[in-house]
Formats: structure tokens, C-alpha cells, sequence
């Protein structure tokens, strides 16, 4: 097996880290079902490490029927308390209950924009931020941006969206690409 040293950001230490890392963080995501996935993952992360939510991800897939807002709008209490049993997901009721009001809230913005990519894409004018920073110290948890986005989804009614949370996602969509310049996926522009 061969050796991989490409130098990464220092964050991917693990093989699940680095295959997110390669693959999919700081890579721009146009599917409104991607899209609704990491936004659920990410609120799910809140006050656990990512690790556990990657470790996790493919149990959240199943139990949240891959992510279709259209079906998970319309889970009941039922549903709720068989997810509440899954030792495979997050088994707080708080977050699987944003889960729902997110699809809900998710659909409307659709509703009204014609997708979800083309209302989070839009307070970037539809094209990635990139960061131009050393080490990962530098960058922020929070910025202006995720404050006016967080913002601006908790008025139409989403939860588990605090500016934190929405940075941590705009970084997992592609919107800001943060790789710090070491980096071998650092993509200046």
C-alpha cells in the first residue's frame, strides 16, 4: 500500500478526516439533497465533534430515509420516538425535532427561490469565498456572513442554525473554502 504524504490541513488525522478533507470539504454542493444532508449533519454536530457525526453518517442516512426532506417534513411522533431508539444516530429529540422543521422550512425556501442552492448560493453572489490563511488558528468560527445567514434562517424558522453552525456548514458546502495554504487543496483565486 502505498504512502500518502500529501500535506493536508492538520485537522484530517484520521482515514474517515482525510476522505472528507479530499473529497468533499470546501468543494462547492448545488443538490438541494446534499445540501439538506449537511446542513442536518451539521446542526446534529453541535456540542459533539464531527469525527462522531462522519462516524455516524451513514446511520443517519438510513434512519432519516437518505435525507429526503419531503418524507422527513412529515415524520410524527411515532417516527420520533423510533429515532429516539436508534443507538446509531445523535438520540437528542431537540435536534431530531429541527431535523423535521428544517425539511418544513427547507421546502418553503425552495418554494419560493426554486431551490435551496440558489437562496444559500446567493449571499456569495453564487461563487466560493477563498481564504488566504497559514494555519488553521487563523480561521474564525464565526464571521459577518454566517451572523447574516444565521440570522436570516432563524427568522424563516430553522434551528440548530447559529452563526458557528452556519460558518461550519458554509465550509462543508464549498461557499468559503478554507484550506490554509500548506494545504495541498489551498485553491488561491
Amino acid at each position: 500500500m502505498k504512502k500518502d504524504n500529501r500535506e493536508r490541513c492538520s485537522w484530517a488525522t484520521t482515514e474517515l478526516y482525510k476522505e472528507y478533507h479530499d473529497t468533499e470539504w470546501g468543494k462547492p454542493v448545488h443538490d438541494d439533497r446534499k445540501l439538506f444532508e449537511m446542513l442536518i449533519l451539521e446542526g446534529m454536530q453541535a456540542g459533539l465533534s464531527w469525527l462522531t457525526i462522519l462516524n455516524k453518517r451513514a446511520a443517519f442516512r438510513e434512519a432519516f430515509d437518505a435525507f429526503d426532506y419531503q418524507k422527513i417534513a412529515f415524520y410524527d411522533e411515532v417516527k420520533i420516538d423510533g429515532l429516539m431508539q436508534n443507538a446509531n444516530i445523535v438520540r437528542n429529540r431537540l435536534k431530531i425535532r429541527s431535523a423535521i422543521t428544517n425539511a418544513q422550512q427547507f421546502m418553503k425556501v425552495q418554494e419560493e427561490y426554486g431551490s435551496f442552492d440558489a437562496f444559500i448560493w446567493s449571499y456569495v453572489e453564487n461563487r466560493p469565498i477563498y481564504n488566504h490563511f497559514e494555519s488553521e488558528a487563523e480561521i474564525p468560527a464565526a464571521t459577518p456572513l454566517s451572523d447574516r445567514i444565521s440570522k436570516d434562517l432563524k427568522k424563516r424558522g430553522f434551528k440548530f442554525v447559529g452563526s458557528t453552525i452556519v460558518y461550519a456548514y458554509m465550509q462543508a458546502i464549498g461557499m468559503v473554502n478554507d484550506h490554509v495554504k500548506r494545504c495541498y487543496l489551498y485553491a488561491p483565486e
